[in-house]
């Protein structure tokens, strides 16, 4: 079972997010969050395999959540999926510990296909941007 964290300051986003990914087999939706220190606390009480992190969240962004979560929790990777495509974001986002990276205007398959990836620890990069900021798989 692949048990997913799904963080993102919209609410609709969040409900059809979660509707998708709990059709997938062997997916569970574990927890929700709004802003990313609740994604951080909600990440300690479920330790999911996987957090779907957007960027552009209140209180905590996606890099301070990122850096926050894989300290705490060096197993569950970090998928970022925002709207933001700036090549110096996304780099800087890898660096601070996310396997990847998914466009919210890419196609939803390419987000599905994302989530899998970093659940087996692969780095998923849905973006034109250099593979040596890429983590080592």
């Amino acid at each position: 079972m692949l048990r997913i964290l799904f963080a993102d300051d919209h609410e609709v986003v969040r409900c059809g997010l979660r509707r998708v990914l709990e059709t997938q087999t062997n997916w569970e939706v574990v927890a929700e969050a709004g802003d990313g220190k609740d994604a951080i606390s909600k990440a300690a009480e479920t330790n999911p395999d996987v957090a779907v992190l957007d960027y552009f969240m209140p209180l905590m962004n996606g890099i301070e959540a990122t850096r926050e979560i894989r300290a705490r929790l060096p197993k569950t990777e970090v998928l970022i999926f925002t709207i933001d495509d700036d090549e110096t974001l996304i780099e800087d986002l890898l660096r601070a510990g996310a396997r990847g990276y998914v466009s919210k205007a890419a196609a939803m398959q390419d987000l599905l296909d994302a989530i899998e990836a970093v659940g087996a620890h692969r780095s998923f990069l849905a973006a034109t941007l250099p593979r040596s900021c890429l983590r080592p798989t």
